[in-house]
């Protein structure tokens, strides 16, 4: 008896060593950081070298060159600039630390509210005081950036791509939007694109870009000119 009782405390502390190890490694997801290695490191480095971020070889591995394109990628779009992914900045890439890449139409109710307060932010801080039909129209060109080869293939990618968004440039995109900005990017989400497949807009009374206005505009709503 005396023997099969250590059978058993020593099987039961094999278990919970195991189960410390399996919590480990889930805790180690939650962030990927300087000297870590493998898919993960690898997806932040394409994403930040298709952004302009990052120069350095796609291999997977996080040293000092993938640590600088993080810290300039948290600066830019208003987050900690720690150099760590953690949550909020694998978000704001568009990844997730714990399984592949966010797809760019997810269809669980939790991804698709995610998407909603996301493309709302953009919407609110490019286009609030437009017409109701220009604010959906702004949300149908980032989506159908998304659904371009041209841009990145997720909304994070589309609407944090270095450079893409005035309101992600000023910092406006933190901003809370309000009901009608969540109402827009629903529309657009849901398949409304009054732009009839537009992928630019400018405001021709601010735009300094010479080559925005190299773009063939098919409408224009409100103050802004829908291009291709």
């Amino acid at each position: 008896m005396r023997g099969h009782r250590l059978a058993v405390r020593a099987a039961a502390g094999l278990l919970a060593a195991a189960l410390l190890l399996l919590m480990g490694a889930q805790q180690a997801l939650a962030a990927v950081g300087w000297g870590d290695t493998g898919d993960k490191v690898r997806q932040v480095q394409q994403k930040l070298s298709q952004w302009g971020y990052y120069s350095g070889a796609v291999d997977g591995v996080f040293g000092q060159a993938t640590y600088d394109a993080v810290v300039r990628f948290q600066q830019k779009n208003g987050l900690r600039a720690d150099g760590v992914v953690g949550s909020a900045t694998a978000a704001a890439m568009g990844i997730s630390l714990s399984g592949g890449s966010v797809a760019a139409s997810s269809s669980s109710a939790s991804s698709y509210q995610s998407d909603v307060e996301l493309l709302a932010r953009l919407i609110h801080g490019e286009a609030r005081g437009e017409p109701y039909v220009g604010m959906v129209a702004v949300g149908a060109v980032v989506l159908n950036r998304v659904r371009s080869s041209k841009f990145p293939n997720t909304l994070a990618g589309v609407i944090y791509q270095s450079g893409a968004f005035d309101a992600v440039k000023d910092g406006q995109i933190n901003l809370t939007p309000n009901e009608q900005s969540r109402r827009a990017a629903r529309d657009a989400l849901n398949g409304w694109d009054p732009t009839g497949g537009c992928l630019y807009y400018y405001n021709p009374s601010t735009a300094t870009s010479s080559w925005i206005w190299s773009r063939e505009v098919r409408l224009t709503i409100g103050d802004h000119s829908f291009a291709v």
